[in-house]
This record gives C-alpha cells, sequence and structure tokens, in this order.
C-alpha cells in the first residue's frame, strides 16, 4: 500500500528542497510537521482540530529529548525497514487520534511529538516495498550518533540516515489541503475546547460566555483609569468619565479586532503596558507641578503621545516590517518582557494594600482560595471559582468592607469624614492619621456613584484637544513596541488553542497595524493608555474552553451598551483604593505568569534560556532602580511608590536639552523596555539551534492560501480578502 492512499502509515521519505520554492535552504521548523507528498492529501476530514492538538506541538520540558530511533530513506524515496526479527514485543503502537481514528499523520510508531513513548499494545508491521516494516528499538544515542556521521561522509545522496525529530523538513505542512478544495465540514472540536474559532453556539451559551469572558478579566479592563485619574488630580467623576470610556473603546477595538485583525477570539482594551510609560509623563516635573486643571492638561498631553505612538505601531504593522521582526521574537524574548511589564508594579501593591489590611489581606487571600484552591471546583459544568476568581473577590470584598463601614468602625469621635475638603478646618496630627485610614478603608469616600448621569455618550477629545511633543511620544513608540512584542505572544497562544494552524507573518503584521489604529481610537477618546490586546485573555480561553470568536464579539456590544450608562461607570469609579489595590496585586501576578508560561515553547532546562531569562529579569529590576534612585530627591512629597516614575529631572542623562533627557531618563527607567533590549540581543546573538530556542511557529503564506479553513479562520470578512491580495505582506 503506497504512503499516499488513505489508511496507509504515514512513511518518512527524504526529499529535497528543490520540491518547495518557498523553503530555506537550511534550517528545520520547530513542532511535527507531516511529509506535503507533492501537495496530495491523506488528512481525514473528521482531523481539522486545532492544529496543536493535531501535531502534537508543545513546549519542551526538562529531561525530554527531540531524539528518536533511527530509520533510513534512500534518495529514491524507497524506505529499508528494520529487521523484524529486532521488533521487541512490547513495543507500542502509534498514539490513536480519537477523533478519526488514525495515527495522526507523520507521527511514528510509539513517537510522541517529543520523542517520548507512549501505549502498551503490540505494534502491527505494515509491508513496504516488498519489505515489513516493524517499529523502531530503543533508541540508541551512541549508535545514531556514529550513523549520522557516516550519513555526513556520504556525498552521493544515495544513502541517507537520520534520527527521526519533531522538527521535519521546511517544506512539510501542519496541514495538507483538504480533500476536493472545499471546507464542506464541520470541524471536529478537540478535546479539550467546546467551541472553536468559526463556530457559533445558541443563544444561551452565547450570552453566558459572552459576559464570562468579560467577567473574568474585569480587572485589567477597568482598573488602569482608578490609577492615573487621582494620579492627574482627577475627581471621582472625572474616573467614572474615564472608565465609560474605557468600555466604549474596549468594545469597538475588539469589534475591529475579531474582523479585520488577527480574527482570535481576543479582547482589546487598556493596556497594563502603557501604565508605567502614562505614569512617568503623569508626574514628570511639567505636569506634577501645575495647579490649575492639571487632569485635562495631563490628559491631553498623554493623549497626544499616544496617538503619534500608535501611529508608529501601525506603520510597523502595515508597512509588513513586523513580519520581518517576527524572526526575532521568539519565547525566550516575549516571557521575561511580559513577566517584567507585571513585577514593575512590585512598589505599587502592598503598599497601598497596608493601608488598611483588614480589608486588602483579606482579599488577597479569597482571590488566592478561588484561583488556586477550589480552581477545579464545577458547578453546571463550569469553574465558577476559578473563572471568577476576580469579580467574587471584588464583591465578597466590598461587601465586607460595606459592613465595616456601616458598623461605624471608622467613625471616630472629634474627628468628622466631612472635615476632609474643609480647608479652613484645623485637623490634630491624631485625627489626621485617622483621616487617612478612613479615605482608604471606608466604601464611602468617592461620590462617583452619586454625581454620575444616569446617560451618558462618551465622545472624542472630550477633554480637549490633544497636545503634542516628541518627547513623550518617543516614550509611547517605545512603548508601542513592547505591546506589540506582548500581543505576538498572545496570537500564537491562542491559536494553539482555537485555530485550525497558526496565523501567517502577514496576518500577525496586519494585527499589530489594526492595533495601532484602535490605539489612536484610544487616545482620540482619551482613556489615558493605548488599546491592545490583553494577554490574560488566553487563560480565559483555556479555563472556559470557549475558542469561539462569537461570544467575544457579543460580549463587546455589551460593552459599547455599557458604556452609556453612566451609573455603570460610577459604579465602578466608586471602588475604594484598597481593593482596587488587592485586585491589581492579583492581576499583576497573572500578568507576570503568563510571561513565564510562554518559555513552555523553549527548552526550559537549557543553560542558555534560563541565563538569558534570569539576566533580562534581574537588569530589568536593577537598572531602572539606578535610574530612580540617581540623585534622587528624598524631599519628594509623592507618595513613595509612586517616586520611581519621576525621573525626569534626577536621571544620569543630563545633557543641555531637557525633552531629550526626560526621553532618555523614562525610557531606560522602565523595566519591560530593559527587559526587553537584553532578551532581544542576547537571544539573536548567542548560539543556540531552533529546538534550544522554541522559536514560534508561523504558518507560510503559500499553503495558508491553499487551504479552505485556514482562510476562513484568518481571511478577512465579506469577501474583503480578494481586493488586498496584492498586500499579502500584511495578510495570507
Amino acid at each position: 500500500m503506497s504512503a499516499g492512499m488513505p489508511g496507509s502509515p504515514p512513511l518518512r521519505i527524504s526529499q529535497t528542497r528543490d520540491h518547495d520554492p518557498e523553503s530555506p535552504s537550511l534550517g528545520k521548523r520547530p513542532g511535527l510537521w507531516p511529509t506535503s507528498n507533492n501537495g496530495q492529501s491523506n488528512n481525514s476530514r473528521a482531523t481539522m482540530g486545532s492544529w496543536a492538538r493535531r501535531t502534537g506541538f508543545k513546549g519542551m520540558e526538562r529531561g525530554t529529548s527531540n531524539g528518536s530511533d533511527i530509520e533510513i530513506n534512500l534518495s529514491d524515496g524507497t524506505h529499508i525497514p528494520k529487521n523484524p526479527k529486532f521488533v521487541s514485543a512490547e513495543q507500542p503502537t502509534p498514539p490513536k487520534d480519537l477523533e478519526s481514528g488514525a495515527a495522526p499523520k507523520g507521527v511514528r510508531a510509539g513517537v510522541q511529538a517529543n520523542g517520548t513513548k507512549e501505549g502498551n499494545e503490540k505494534s502491527e508491521g505494515v509491508p513496504s516495498k516488498g519489505a515489513t516494516r516493524g517499529a523502531p528499538g530503543p533508541f540508541n544515542p551512541a549508535k545514531a550518533k556514529a550513523m549520522d556521521s557516516d550519513a555526513s561522509r556520504n556525498s552521493s545522496g544515495q544513502l541517507r540516515i537520520e534520527p527521526l525529530r519533531v522538527f521535519k523538513e521546511q517544506n512539510d505542512d501542519v496541514m495538507s489541503q483538504s480533500e476536493g478544495g472545499e471546507d464542506q465540514y464541520v470541524m471536529s472540536k478537540h478535546a479539550h475546547m467546546k467551541y472553536e474559532l468559526r463556530e457559533t453556539p445558541g443563544l444561551v451559551p452565547l450570552i453566558l460566555y459572552g459576559i464570562q469572558h468579560y467577567f473574568s478579566i474585569v480587572g485589567s479592563l477597568l482598573l488602569i483609569p482608578l490609577i492615573i485619574v487621582p494620579a492627574m488630580g482627577g475627581t471621582p467623576e472625572d474616573s467614572a468619565k474615564v472608565v465609560s470610556s474605557v468600555l466604549m473603546v474596549s468594545g469597538i477595538s475588539t469589534l475591529l479586532h475579531t474582523s479585520f485583525g488577527s480574527r482570535l477570539p481576543l479582547i482589546q482594551g487598556a493596556s497594563f503596558v502603557y501604565l508605567a510609560p502614562a505614569l512617568a509623563i503623569i508626574f514628570s516635573h511639567e505636569f506634577s507641578s501645575l495647579t490649575e486643571d492639571r487632569f485635562k492638561k495631563t490628559m491631553r498631553e498623554l493623549q497626544g503621545a499616544i496617538i503619534i505612538g500608535s501611529a508608529f505601531q501601525a506603520l510597523l504593522g502595515y508597512s509588513g516590517a513586523m513580519s520581518l521582526l517576527l524572526r526575532a521574537i521568539n519565547p525566550v524574548v516575549v516571557a521575561p518582557t511580559l513577566a517584567a511589564v507585571g513585577l514593575a508594579f512590585f512598589a505599587y501593591g502592598f503598599p497601598v494594600v497596608g493601608r488598611c489590611v483588614e480589608i486588602g489581606i483579606p482579599q488577597i487571600l479569597l482571590l488566592v482560595l478561588f484561583a488556586l484552591y477550589l480552581r477545579k471546583i464545577t458547578i453546571f459544568d463550569h469553574r465558577i471559582f476559578q473563572v471568577y476568581a476576580v469579580p467574587l473577590g471584588l464583591a465578597l470584598t466590598w461587601a465586607f468592607a460595606f459592613l465595616l463601614t456601616e458598623s461605624k468602625v471608622y467613625t471616630y469621635s472629634g474627628c468628622s469624614f466631612s472635615q476632609q475638603g474643609n480647608m479652613t478646618a484645623v485637623l490634630t496630627p491624631k485625627c489626621q492619621e485617622k483621616m487617612a485610614t478612613m479615605r482608604s478603608c471606608r466604601t464611602d469616600v468617592s461620590n462617583a456613584l452619586s454625581t454620575s448621569a444616569w446617560f451618558r455618550f462618551p465622545y472624542p477629545f472630550q477633554w480637549g484637544v490633544p497636545t503634542f511633543h516628541w518627547q513623550t511620544a518617543a516614550v509611547m513608540m517605545v512603548a508601542s513596541v513592547i505591546a506589540s512584542v506582548d500581543s505576538v505572544g498572545a496570537y500564537h497562544a491562542s491559536s494553539l488553542l482555537v485555530a485550525s494552524r497558526a496565523p501567517t507573518p502577514g496576518v500577525v503584521s496586519r494585527s499589530i497595524g489594526l492595533e495601532g489604529l484602535t490605539s489612536i481610537l484610544a487616545g482620540i477618546w482619551g482613556i489615558g493608555t493605548g488599546a491592545t490586546t490583553l494577554t490574560e485573555n488566553v487563560h480565559t480561553i483555556a479555563v472556559t474552553k470557549m475558542g469561539s470568536r462569537r461570544p467575544v464579539e457579543f460580549g463587546a456590544c455589551i460593552l459599547i451598551a455599557a458604556s452609556l450608562i453612566g451609573k455603570i461607570s460610577g459604579f465602578i469609579a466608586s471602588i475604594p483604593q484598597v481593593i482596587v489595590a488587592g485586585l491589581l496585586v492579583f492581576m499583576w501576578t497573572m500578568l507576570a505568569a503568563m510571561g513565564f508560561s510562554t518559555l513552555r515553547y523553549s527548552e526550559t532546562g537549557s543553560s542558555r534560556n534560563v541565563l538569558i531569562v534570569g539576566l533580562s529579569l534581574f537588569l530589568s529590576l536593577s537598572i531602572p532602580s539606578y535610574f530612580q534612585q540617581y540623585d534622587s530627591d528624598t524631599s519628594s512629597i509623592l507618595p513613595i511608590y509612586f517616586q520611581p516614575y519621576n525621573v525626569d529631572d534626577h536621571g544620569p542623562f543630563q545633557t543641555s536639552n531637557k525633552q531629550a533627557n526626560f526621553a532618555l531618563n523614562t525610557i531606560f527607567s522602565l523595566h519591560m523596555v530593559v527587559a526587553f533590549l537584553v532578551a532581544f540581543v542576547l537571544d539573536n546573538t548567542v548560539p543556540g539551534s531552533r529546538q534550544e530556542r522554541g522559536l514560534y511557529v508561523w504558518s507560510r503564506g503559500r499553503t495558508a492560501r491553499n487551504e479552505p479553513a485556514v482562510v476562513k479562520d484568518y481571511g478577512l470578512p465579506f469577501g474583503l480578502s480578494r481586493y488586498f491580495s496584492w498586500v499579502r505582506w500584511v495578510g495570507l
């Protein structure tokens, strides 16, 4: 039976690279890549699940090996099997594909993706060219090395001996073209997903999962305005207006991204990547010293900086430059960069929680209880505690704080809370201390809910015309590059879960360009940060098993509707500051954990990777500390957790150009920038194999364009792809 016929065992036939004009002359691709058979397909129609599950792609772990047994292939395509007498009776059978009932294409008997063995059944010999092919025996490293050395000395090309690895030839592909040239079947769901990318749930699941997606990452969506608005001198009413703008921009950006961006079920919103640069601008000498209308003037400066920085990101994507940059962005670069984003705010977390420990510490304990200890408890087949850890922790802690407030725990005789805004009131030192406690612990501090209108439309340029200065724009341009790196990791991780295969570099570049446009919208509306992919959404997809883009689009419509109801924004803006800090401790922890999790695609036991990541993280904490402490003013009136962002006056860069001083001192005081620069340079200069580095696997454009399933996954809607077929550097 020939290898190209259905039901036959997959034979690894050595092919020359001349068969594929797009294949480079050197190098192999990571992951399990079946042979292309010159464009012929032996895929079953039931094997259209996630490309990660179908191919067995997974990250390398310590102690695993990518080497396997030896097989011999002649240059004319003839396979020489091992002698049947050497086949062990205990040799396992190939891992079965539970969906199609056949062995995964390109996987040899008894060999998993990383070269490990599985199964307990006996292997069946299959005749090939008059010989019976037996399952390979135990792997002998010494023998493999000797045989490989012999093959390297054979220059005639008549005999080729090589170890079977998960890294196949460059012209091999994950998924061959489907039979008949049309995608007229329903994709079979892989075991760990309820709905895949293009599937549409029923009305009830659509509503439930749509709301669930956004509730699970409510901290990432809504908490940034509660930090930056008070820092700019804004009122609780200003916080409510910014929150409503965030809801509007997030809904619009998500709809645009799922339609014209990566088309993956990823939520767009205010990103923590922009938080540190925004705080650096807010606490710069020029804006921190303002005494009149400080909030609006600072917000207009942030708007101008975000618009220019986002325009640079759009240019980076739509020019196709991101497709080239992808070759140098890999897990060893993404991991420390993303982790540094979360770890950078360690000075803000517990120091603010410690202002009211009787509320802040129970909240953190609740979040840990729900997210870790109760994570496997299911109610109606939903992991309620794991998915809703943040909103549940927020609700219970807020209720507890409300009970303490109403029980007059924070009411002190001779020290009325109404005196806090009275400039003529004389407060005793003891009353001033109690006033700080009341301001941090009481739930009736903010009047945002009572002063908010029932209906309010957040409109563009609501804070005035943006102001533009090149030094602040340069800071945001650097932040947009870091946001792009963050998004690249999110695209790859989510495609592993829900898509038929990974996106092409052109699709990634198109998505980065659209993120630039949506961040321009964020600058126009004035939310204080850019609007990019929220990495935490990948964790939500994995937990909820919902990979369809439809619930995300439905939830985006809910966000837009909610932004018009002022009381919702006022309610969110009235969350006590200590509770906000407790939630942020958990969200920043999740962000750092998501960064470290990307290392699973590389060899985590490699000393090369460990040293690069460790050095990147250490320097990302140490170098910014040097800039922040250099000739610092010990008499600063700023809270200690905000002092690291006031570096424009006392940083080591002291030239005659104050604008250049601000830009350089601010950029190198950002933890994520230092982590990215160190990891980027080391990962792309220190020698290491593709397997060791764990290079991201992206689909090749020519193959993707011939796959109906891939075209439907990533192609533009309404048939727009045919009008942009000439710009393949930003598409399929």
